[in-house]
């Protein structure tokens, strides 16, 4: 029987329970099981479980067979435990590092009572941190083992189920249940205190509780709300309550959690009926004598003590008017960046939006390409009804394919386009400030499977970070419906790096649709496009951009590399796009042993020409993976870049689902890779094979079809993927015969 078992209940919180459930499973001390629970959830929570699971045996796997809630979730993992202790864990907090060691130490010190407070804090997206308010108890309490007559102030402790160890054998002789009313954990919090026979307190920090943007409870406004007041008036009627003191203290607590919900969690139409109805609560249940802590709380509480929505909303009227002036002042301050098109904007923002209307851009207005490409194109195939223009900079026009309709930035006809639009599709940003209208829908794509860190991430990454508006960047993700991905690491990772209310789609990456589609005569295709003989090996030479380098310096010695390699190569040297064709190139010559092939307006058409791709840390090792065909990854300044940029995992591990084939430090070494053999060897196809299954498991050649549907014709569910063993990539080169008739170059 283990010493703690921690209910961990799961509903769309795929971007940080895996970091929930390692918080536990990497404690230094205690004797643990973890029961994670899937409440039905709609993204990966479920996959996830499986997979700590499978390499965990102390989690223990629950799966619901409907969303229940939260409250039905805590039961079904207590039902589950064998714990001598229950703690309950949200799936979007942290358990501190040291915290089952020094439990169990004040547990044991303590004559393992009933029930163990302990204290934890708030963090925001920011990494701003907020004290609890129940330090001061914990502290002064010690090591006392108290009742809640005894120490009535225990009741005005912050009302969690996850801030105290619990007696399973206490908790279960009990009866208690969270069930499956909102803020039920407001009653049980309470109520456990009130019947422990033997209470104690660690003042300690054990949880990190997460401040959401949205997609929690209290972060989503609503009627739904309103139960809290339903909680306290059951708490308030209970005759058990430990006398005056103890209601003193429930009331304190009582006011500070009704003043946080009827700030920022109501909607307009349930404001009224929460206001009189707390007022009854607020009057009826006052202690002679009781005193606010905070100003801003005897503020609200008088407030809201009149039982008038009217009369609240004058008590609280300056502080509303000094809002709506700070208001007025961004408006105007926002104005005057806006000024040039602000007045024919909104004019067109109040037009009707068309539904039929689909407005694209790639790689901040570069051209079509990428994702938003391959979606444009498949929309053309099964959804003509709709009409697809393209943003694109005035400098790139000229590259556009013929017929393509296009609006260049910040044109007349760009903001009526994005004023108008039913859908906007991006793997970046929009330039300027738009307004996303509710009624239209916007399909973030991305660009790349994250290796390197990303968004709010890079806040801890001074040489990334410097000078990035990271407030626009939670506007900007705040804009999204949806967010593509191609694999369950991305949808973890950008869930938690952009956190907003958008709805994942494990769509797969449209953009690397083409390697399922593309068959023989598509790669001979590519390859004389390019001029390569046959025969030849030709290698995607790809580096990655360096933040911490103003220009660009090619990683390799690519005359050297191609010394090394002998005759029958040839590198095609693609430089990443913030570049575009680097001085360093002019040098080459097309028909040489490497040419540059950074304006080649299609990276996934040289992809399809390679026959192996040598890269150091782009995320287009990822898209390649799709094909089948050697990666072999040039690391020789892995240390710095990944002090400099952060990574989310070891891509040099030699681990199985991290390191795609050969590592090579030089020159020397990349040319012995491939001239040895070992570039398509046994061991690199082996950690090729673990590394497709885990980053291209949603992409099988229908996803630019799964958007379409999905997005734009409102079909559901999402077509079924094709198991990894029925998808057939493009050929590789090697595998072509010249007994084949060939294709002529376009």
């Amino acid at each position: 029987m283990p010493r703690f078992s921690v209910v961990v209940p799961a509903h769309r919180a795929q971007g940080f329970l895996r970091s929930c459930l390692e918080s536990v499973l990497d404690q230094s001390g205690g004797d643990v099981e973890v029961v994670a629970v899937d409440d039905a959830s709609p993204d990966a929570c479920g996959a996830i479980i499986a997979d700590l699971a499978a390499a965990d045996p102390r989690v223990v796997p629950v799966r619901l067979d409907r969303t229940c809630g939260t409250g039905p979730a805590r039961d079904a993992g207590a039902a589950r435990a064998t714990g001598d202790y229950l703690l309950f864990l949200d799936a979007d907090d942290l358990m501190a590092p040291g915290t089952l060691a020094a439990l169990d130490t004040r547990l044991g010190r303590t004559g393992d009572p009933d029930v163990l407070l302990y204290d934890h804090e708030r963090f925001t997206v920011w990494e701003n941190v907020q004290e609890s308010g129940d330090g001061d108890f914990l502290a002064a309490a010690g090591e006392r083992v108290f009742t809640a007559a005894d120490l009535p102030d225990c009741l005005a402790c912050y009302p969690a189920a996850w801030n105290r160890a619990i007696r399973r054998e206490f908790w279960t002789s009990g009866g208690f249940a969270f069930g499956d009313a909102p803020y039920a954990d407001v009653a049980v919090a309470t109520r456990v205190l009130t019947a422990a026979p033997r209470i104690a307190c660690l003042d300690r920090v054990c949880v990190r509780w997460r401040k959401r943007r949205s997609g929690s409870l209290t972060t989503t406004r609503g009627a739904h709300h309103l139960a809290v007041l339903d909680r306290y008036g059951e708490i308030m009627a209970d005759k058990g309550l430990p006398g005056a003191a103890g209601r003193a203290a429930l009331y304190g607590q009582m006011a500070a959690l009704l003043m946080a919900v009827g700030e920022d969690r109501l909607n307009p139409e349930a404001a009224p009926d929460f206001v009189r109805r707390a007022g009854r609560l607020l009057t009826d249940h006052r202690p002679a004598g009781w005193i606010a802590p905070e100003p801003k709380e005897a503020r609200w509480v008088r407030a809201a003590g009149t039982g008038s929505y009217g009369r609240y909303r004058a008590a609280l009227g300056t502080r509303s008017l000094a809002m709506r002036i700070a208001k007025k002042l961004r408006a105007r301050k926002n104005g005057l960046a806006r000024a040039l098109y602000q007045s024919y904007y909104r004019l067109r923002l109040r037009r009707p939006v068309d539904p039929d209307l689909v407005v694209y851009a790639a790689y901040w207005n570069r051209g079509v390409s990428c994702n938003p490409a391959a979606i444009y194109r498949k929309a053309v195939e099964i959804a003509p009804h709709l009409h697809g223009v393209w943003v694109v900079n005035k400098r790139d026009r000229d590259a556009l394919p013929p017929g393509v309709d296009h609006v260049v930035v910040n044109s007349r006809r760009y903001w009526d386009v994005l004023a108008r639009a039913g859908f906007l599709v991006n793997n970046a940003n929009f330039t300027g400030q738009v307004t996303k209208r509710p009624e239209q829908r916007y399909v973030q794509t991305h660009h790349g499977t994250p290796l390197k860190h990303m968004g709010m991430d890079l806040r801890a990454r001074p040489a990334v970070g410097k000078g990035m508006s990271f407030g626009r960047l939670l506007d900007h993700a705040d804009q999204w419906d949806y967010s593509l991905v191609s694999n369950q690491h991305s949808a973890e990772v950008f869930d938690r790096v952009y956190p907003s209310g958008y709805r994942t789609l494990p769509t797969g990456y449209p953009r690397n649709d083409v390697f399922y589609t593309s068959g023989p005569d598509d790669v001979r295709r590519a390859r004389r496009a390019l001029g390569l003989a046959d025969g030849t090996t030709a290698i995607l030479y790809a580096p990655t951009h360096r933040d911490y380098q103003r220009e660009f310096v090619l990683p390799l010695d690519l005359e050297r590399l191609a010394r090394e390699l002998g005759p029958g190569y040839t590198l095609l040297v693609r430089a990443h796009y913030f570049y575009g064709q680097s001085p360093q190139f002019e040098a080459l010559h097309p028909a040489g042993a490497v040419v540059d092939v950074s304006a080649h307006p299609s990276v996934e058409e040289l992809c399809l020409a390679s026959d192996a791709l040598v890269t150091d840390f782009s995320s287009l090792m990822f898209d390649y993976a799709n094909l089948d065909r050697p990666i072999v990854v040039h690391a020789a300044d892995w240390a710095a870049y990944q002090a400099a940029r952060g990574v989310y995992f070891d891509l040099l591990s030699g681990r199985p689902g991290e390191t795609p084939g050969v590592v090579a430090q030089d020159e020397a070494s990349l040319a012995a890779a491939f001239r040895g053999g070992a570039w398509h060897g046994p061991e690199a196809e082996a950690l090729r094979g673990a590394f497709r299954t885990r980053f291209c498991s949603y992409d099988d050649g229908l996803a630019a079809e799964r958007v379409v549907r999905r997005v734009f014709l409102h079909e559901e569910p999402l077509l079924p993927y094709r198991p990894l063993s029925d998808r057939h990539p493009a050929p590789a080169p090697s595998a072509l015969t010249a007994a084949v008739p060939a294709v002529p170059a376009p």
